[in-house]
């Protein structure tokens, strides 16, 4: 079998009737012309070409192979503009990871509605989950994330701060009171992670301040904690931006500095300007006002 791409030097020669015109043509030098074209004649096992006083002339079989030739260079010249459109035009989904609450906030707000006006071919897909979802693994396409990050292969941009403070729901304080300090969080019904969450700084947190602490129900999501200190289950940590929405919470503690953290915006690098992510990206920077109260409350 033949090399595909030889076949432009045969192309190019039987066009310009010239090997140093047809390097011209194709920028390389005259003698990658004519080696090139030996090569394709000794594969196929027959002259393509004579050399005549003025110039190179198509033999027979070169003339019957001719149409065929350029046939091939038209479809792939087509399939090279289809993919230089593909490259260029913001199409497709693009998997969005973060939290479930963050979900919520985001979609109270016409942030999504301005996205997909100015990028009508794009359509944005929340990955909801409080772990760590893998992106070089390609689980997801962008992460909105709070927290250290030590995979050197992502890029991202700061977005905000992430804050966490204790909270008690009024109905747990009437009934049990409210701590005045840490230690005192040992004397309460703890709300906590299950074990599938035992990595997060959460739950490292609460079992470093109260490690004999009554944890009276686990959960999975920040959610989860969120859904049973409202019903008076217990104490627990809260990120800030959804707990002070909360009328029925009361902030007991904190801010607390050992779980403050950045939030991030980050992707793989080999997909932060692929045009479908640097949209989305681009844009979640340009409206980094609107993001951070979102993130942060």
């Amino acid at each position: 079998m033949f090399d595909w791409n030889d076949l432009k030097y045969f192309l190019a020669v039987a066009h310009h009737h010239s090997t140093l015109a047809a390097g011209r043509a194709l920028q390389v030098n005259q003698s990658t012309v004519q080696r090139r074209l030996a090569e394709l004649e000794r594969r196929l096992g027959r002259p393509l070409v004579q050399r005549h006083p003025t110039g190179y002339r198509l033999t027979e079989f070169g003339e019957a192979l001719l149409p065929y030739a350029e046939s091939v260079a038209k479809a792939v010249a087509a399939l090279e503009q289809q993919l230089e459109s593909a490259q260029l035009e913001a199409v497709g989904v693009i998997r969005v990871t973060c939290p479930e609450p963050l979900v919520y906030r985001i979609t109270q707000t016409t942030l999504l509605d301005r996205f997909h006006a100015r990028y009508p071919g794009l359509r944005v897909e929340f990955v909801m989950s409080d772990k760590y979802l893998d992106l070089m693994k390609g689980e997801a396409d962008v992460a909105l994330r709070s927290g250290d990050t030590v995979d050197n292969e992502l890029v991202g941009r700061k977005i905000g701060d992430s804050l966490w403070a204790v909270y008690a729901s009024r109905k747990y304080i009437e009934r049990c009171g409210q701590p005045d300090r840490i230690e005192a969080l040992e004397q309460h019904d703890l709300v906590g992670f299950d074990e599938t969450m035992a990595n997060h700084r959460a739950a490292q947190w609460l079992r470093n301040v109260a490690p004999h602490g009554r944890v009276v129900a686990r959960n999975n999501s920040v959610l989860g904690l969120l859904y049973s200190v409202k019903a008076g289950v217990g104490i627990a940590p809260l990120p800030t931006a959804i707990a002070d929405a909360e009328p029925e919470l009361v902030r007991v503690l904190g801010p607390v500095p050992e779980l403050a953290r950045i939030w991030r915006l980050l992707t793989r690098a080999d997909l932060r300007h692929t045009p479908r992510v640097a949209a989305f990206f681009d844009f979640m920077i340009e409206e980094i006002d609107t993001l951070r109260p979102i993130i942060t409350g």
